[in-house]
């Protein structure tokens, strides 16, 4: 079971990678596949002109569902070292990784709810032993909010999606080219990290946060960003894809 959880979200990351860099090419003509291999924003929010709602809210949904409850468990049975794998499969920055902890750890089952669709966000909520009485309708309400939120934004900014689209339409192959070029010079920068030991488990972390203050994103965004620029300018760290 837990080999076969390794090897099937080691495919998550693989089909996710190659629909987030076909989603320009293939989302007008081929939105519930793109959707089906990368709910990214982007993708979500490019397919709504071409795509029904009933297909946008089932795949879309699924989709998000079931990468966010492999990574649950994931963080959950393998904490740190499927921390470390997890990041050099994402293409994270440090200070992205930073953020997204400290944001889970400050605001608890809200940072769940707020980024359902964060690979970190499910794997830390995992590692930090939220329950799962807590976790799962947590991920379904913050899942159903995200889908409303894309599909609402498709509809107002639809002209617009299709004018993009239609602008880049004699080149689109150039950027899915572009965007696999960026993403093989960024795996061959990283150093791999192995995938965690299948019979290996980590034991849980005890690690409960619950929002206090409403300025506590406000607080979070400013540590970041000031130590993203401490970054950038020492050690001239890659742009996220």
């Amino acid at each position: 079971m837990r080999r076969a959880l390794l090897a099937f979200t080691s495919l998550l990351f693989i089909v996710g990678t190659i629909g987030t860099n076909i989603g320009p090419a293939l989302v007008d003509d081929a939105p519930a596949i793109v959707i089906a291999l990368s709910s990214r924003n982007r993708n979500l929010f490019g397919s709504v002109p071409y795509i029904d709602l009933l297909p946008f809210v089932i795949i879309g949904f699924l989709r998000l569902l079931v990468a966010a409850v492999a990574l649950y468990y994931v963080g959950k049975w393998y904490g740190h070292r499927a921390l470390a794998w997890a990041e050099n499969q994402m293409n994270e920055l440090p200070a992205t990784y930073r953020w997204a902890e400290r944001a889970t750890d400050r605001m608890g089952w809200l940072a769940l709810f707020l980024m359902p669709g964060s690979n970190i966000v499910c794997l830390l909520v995992g590692h930090r032993s939220m329950r799962p009485r807590v976790f799962f309708p947590v991920l379904t309400a913050g899942i159903a909010l995200r889908l409303t939120v894309l599909w609402i934004g498709g509809k107002i900014f639809e002209d617009q999606i299709r004018a993009t689209l239609d602008f880049i339409d004699d080149y689109q192959w150039w950027v899915v080219g572009g965007l696999f070029a960026i993403t093989l010079y960024q795996s061959s920068r990283r150093k791999p990290v192995p995938a965690p030991d299948p019979d290996v488990i980590d034991p849980p972390v005890e690690h409960e946060h619950v929002p206090h203050h409403d300025h506590v994103v406000e607080e979070i965004t400013e540590e970041i960003v000031t130590q993203t620029a401490s970054e950038v300018e020492n050690h001239h760290k890659d742009d996220i894809l």
